[in-house]
């Protein structure tokens, strides 16, 4: 039994792309290589049994394993990846992963909608079956591209029964009708079939419940049923979980960990863990829609461009006291980081200084914002974050006090949303402020350089941000595989983020996660950043005593 605050929006592998998602779907399903261990490089085969790289790593050719079955029943064979693959190149939509998916094999993030290249001859080309060998053929080399197979949302789908349940038939006649689809509630997102270890039971607004799979092809799952369930309060999970009630929570973070699970009877405690997330808070430049209250600067809203300018950006930087939210959140186990890129990844620059949190220069700045309007006139702010998550609720009350305390005339209004609804929101480019938060797809820097400071990466068009300098230096590191030559681009890829104040950089935890000492098979041994969303290992490998 797992708790935390979050809904679930999608069970579709072709449109996870959130955390809350993932975690069901890693287990529901599986993906031809997985990582092994706690390794961030070695890939192991998964449902391939070995593959071969060849034309100087434009072609791959994949062994699957046999004697596997889905959750219907149905034999898994390559015609499954065939079409699992085609349909994520057909579909790739904003909301999906598919984006670098399809960079890899065609040679551009867009489906055919926005990129006329796109064809279905160019899909049916990059992956094929000659009998049961699955063949990927690439325009050029891709050095991340096994990684990115190892990605929860190229889960292989049962093409069968996605077929008679309503999704797109995998023809060329009907390829165009299924371009940018949104997959979020389709039909495999209520029936999902995969070959993971654990099948679906049911799903409704509060409870994901999953049952193990009898005729999985590896060893049986020791714990026979899993029970997700969402529980806004707080307290209520803890409650829950001290009373044995749930294995695991969403327990808030490191400050509740130590002050009302440790040492309790029951409570076993998983500390000093590898972080390999990277989370900001962005300030979106031409906000879309609804949050902007006046829609002028005069006090009672903000206009759509205001956080365009510079200096209005750069208060809000200087504004945050990420110290504070250290000593407070994180129980003194963090420390600043100065990009959106984990410390502990290539590329990520120790010598450059994180931003430092300065009242008087987040006054000169707000003096100087749009021309001294800002501060003379003031500003009301809506700031988003996801309902029961309270660390982010901390760090935004602790910037909402420091810019307040400025000019009485500064309000920022803290607003609690679902998880999807913000999704949703901010895919539509409507928040004005919002937590920005990625685990890694795959094990490289560019996942996280062109993701959060290229302008075609995934947050950018999002929050309206484009820097050309920036963009020249990430496009130019992903066609280099020298690693000295990658760091020195990145480095500058920093230094310009921090002085355009691109994000509000959130410090680097220690993972640190709590649970029922009856569960096995959680250790830091075993933990792997890249799988397991909560535990860092799947299901099938946990057991109850």
């Amino acid at each position: 039994m797992y708790q935390n605050s979050a809904d679930i929006p999608t069970l579709d592998p072709g449109t996870t792309y959130d955390t809350a998602s993932g975690q069901v779907v890693e287990n529901l399903y599986e993906t031809l290589l997985t990582y092994k261990g706690n390794s961030l490089s070695e890939l192991e085969p998964l449902l391939a049994t070995e593959w071969q790289e060849g034309n100087s790593g434009r072609e791959y050719r994949f062994t699957l394993r046999t004697g596997v079955k889905f959750h219907t029943g149905n034999d898994f064979g390559c015609k499954d990846a065939e079409y699992t693959f085609r349909r994520n190149l057909v579909t790739n939509t904003s909301d999906s992963g598919n984006w670098f998916l399809s960079e890899s094999l065609l040679g551009t993030q867009s489906n055919a909608n926005d990129d006329k290249s796109v064809t279905w001859q160019r899909i049916t080309d990059a992956v094929k079956c000659d009998g049961e060998t699955l063949i990927f053929t690439l325009p050029k080399a891709d050095p991340a591209f096994l990684a990115k197979l190892a990605y929860t949302g190229q889960g292989i789908v049962d093409s069968a029964h996605a077929k008679e349940i309503g999704e797109w038939d995998g023809t060329e006649a009907t390829w165009k009708a299924a371009v940018g689809k949104d997959l979020t509630g389709s039909p495999l997102a209520q029936k999902p079939s995969g070959t993971g270890a654990y099948k679906l039971v049911g799903k409704d607004a509060t409870t994901v419940t999953a049952t193990a799979f009898e005729n999985y092809w590896g060893e049986q799952p020791k714990i026979k049923n899993v029970i997700i369930q969402k529980v806004p309060e707080q307290a209520a999970r803890i409650q829950a979980f001290l009373r044995g009630d749930a294995d695991l929570i969403e327990s808030g973070g490191r400050d509740i960990i130590e002050t009302q699970l440790k040492g309790q009877p029951g409570v076993a405690v998983l500390d000093d863990l590898p972080d390999t997330t990277a989370t900001g808070l962005s300030m979106n430049e031409n906000i879309k829609g609804g949050q902007l209250g006046s829609g002028k600067l005069d006090g009672q809203g903000i206009p759509a461009n205001f956080f365009s300018d510079v200096n209005v950006r750069r208060g809000f930087v200087a504004a945050f006291d990420t110290n504070t939210y250290i000593e407070q959140v994180l129980r003194g186990k963090g420390k600043p980081r100065n990009f959106l890129l984990p410390d502990s990844f290539p590329g990520y620059d120790q010598n450059l200084a994180p931003a430092e949190f300065n009242l008087d220069t987040a006054r000169a700045a707000f003096r100087e914002a749009w021309g001294g309007q800002v501060w003379q006139n003031g500003f009301t702010l809506n700031a988003t974050y996801r309902a029961g998550s309270r660390s982010v609720q901390t760090a935004m009350e602790l910037l909402k006090k420091n810019i307040e305390s400025l000019n009485p005339k500064f309000r920022v209004n803290i607003v609690a949303k679902e998880w999807s609804e913000i999704i949703k929101a901010s895919n539509q480019g409507s928040e004005a402020m919002v937590v920005t938060s990625w685990a890694p797809d795959y094990a490289d820097p560019d996942n996280f350089v062109y993701t959060f400071y290229n302008s075609r990466g995934y947050y950018s068009p999002r929050i309206n941000v484009a820097d050309t300098q920036i963009d020249a230096w990430t496009n130019e590191a992903r066609g280099i595989t020298d690693q000295t030559q990658r760091n020195a681009l990145y480095a500058k890829v920093a230094e310009r983020a921090k002085s355009q104040a691109l994000y509000i950089v959130m410090p680097s935890p220690v993972g640190v996660f709590a649970y029922r000492d009856n569960i096995q098979g959680i250790s830091a041994e075993n933990y792997s950043p890249l799988t397991g969303f909560v535990t860092g290992t799947l299901w099938k490998t946990l057991s109850k005593s």
